[in-house]
């Protein structure tokens, strides 16, 4: 009965392990593939044009301001206190308000930024799934989170997906590779 017992064991544990290797396992670095999708690019003039618009909207706050303080400077030698109190006051109003615009303009921004960036993660996501059900792999995991990785066994999928979304993946490595060799020269002088 224990001779049984430990070869149902020992078969169970193969079965397991086999099972296990028998999984098709692939990673994907996707923040260079959405950085070179010309998705991507568009998304981001948008996102520049209208930080440069609240950006105008907030000098011309400030264009305000300081046009009212050079008023009050100029003028205040001949203000009465109450009027000095009431510029004062006002100025105190315009700068407080330019600090919540600015506040607000900086949340804007960040949220037009997600809503820019939502449907182009997702189309990612749908790529690899894409590119994963194809290839058969049961697992894909980020390749930033992988300390090692034996390519002969887990297979990066960035090349594949790249292709799928038109970004140019060898151009991509090669401009990342020649950045990092310029850096590490330029650290070492």
């Amino acid at each position: 009965m224990k001779n049984i017992l430990k070869l149902t064991l020992a078969v169970v544990c193969v079965m397991f392990t086999s099972s296990l290797f028998a999984q098709k396992i692939g990673y994907i670095n996707t923040d260079p593939i959405v950085a070179n999708m010309a998705e991507t690019k568009d998304a981001m003039a948008k996102l520049e044009a209208f930080a440069k618009d609240l950006q105008a909207q907030s000098e011309t706050l400030q264009v305000e301001l300081n046009t009212k303080f050079q008023e009050y400077q100029k003028n205040s030698a001949t203000m009465t206190d109450s009027v000095k109190q009431l510029k004062e006051k006002e100025l105190d109003d315009i700068s407080a308000r330019i600090e919540q615009f600015n506040q607000v303009a900086q949340q804007d921004v960040q949220n037009e930024q997600s809503k820019l960036m939502a449907p182009i993660f997702e189309k990612v996501k749908t790529t690899i799934n894409e590119v994963a059900k194809a290839g058969g792999y049961s697992v894909i995991l980020p390749g930033n989170a992988l300390i090692y990785a034996d390519e002969a066994t887990v297979k990066d999928i960035s090349k594949d997906v790249a292709a799928k979304l038109g970004v140019d993946w060898d151009k991509v490595t090669s401009e990342a590779k020649a950045a990092a060799d310029a850096a590490v020269a330029a650290a070492s002088k």
